[in-house]
């Protein structure tokens, strides 16, 4: 099983994550910040990756330092879980729609990171959540799990949807990146023969 846990700790937060890619979608989170928790387990539940992640923060100044070191020590468990990449399928695109908000994800999983984050939020918040968040998440985790990532939000009204849009679409394509392609026969998916 393709697993790998993680623990972050610095001066700001507390966080220890695992992952397992070849789960059921079962989530075990609890970061302090509700909307947060929400959307890890809507990650996990579409990926069908098993995610844990415990994460105390200083929630007193705001969230931005839970949700971002949150990104960060997932990204890093995602990696160590992939190992060598052999035999996944690496591409995946994905439209996501969610009421009225529709996301395009498309994710390399390449090594190289990078994050293209076209979506605009109408609202400051979302609930408590600042909307700004969605991006510093997305740009954690890319940065760390080594993935090429675009995501585009190519309409919607409700802010909520559109982070919705955005975290499920995230899931599905990952979870066909990482899917085992038996025809590539334990090959890395690259010409370089490394990721």
């Amino acid at each position: 099983m393709r697993s790998a846990s993680i623990s972050r700790r610095t001066a700001e937060t507390d966080v220890s994550v695992t992952v397992a890619l070849d789960g059921t979608g079962c989530a075990a989170v609890s970061t302090g910040v509700g909307f947060l928790d929400h959307m890890l387990e809507l990650l996990a539940r579409h990926a069908l990756f098993d995610i844990e992640a415990k994460v105390t923060g200083d929630l007193h100044v705001d969230q931005h330092h839970t949700t971002e070191d949150t990104g960060i020590a997932l990204g890093q468990a995602f990696l160590k879980a992939l190992g060598e990449k052999r035999g996944i399928g690496r591409y995946a695109d994905i439209h996501l729609p969610m009421d009225e908000a529709l996301t395009r994800v498309a994710v390399d999983v390449s090594g190289r990171p990078f994050l293209v984050f076209r979506t605009r939020f109408p609202t400051e918040k979302i609930g408590a959540f600042d909307s700004e968040l969605v991006r510093e998440w997305f740009q954690a985790f890319a940065m760390n799990a080594g993935l090429t990532l675009h995501v585009e939000t190519l309409y919607g009204d409700n802010s909520h949807h559109i982070a919705e849009s955005c975290f499920k679409g995230l899931a599905r394509a990952l979870r066909q990146a990482v899917a085992v392609d038996p025809r590539e026969d334990g090959r890395v998916p690259s010409t370089k023969g490394s990721l």
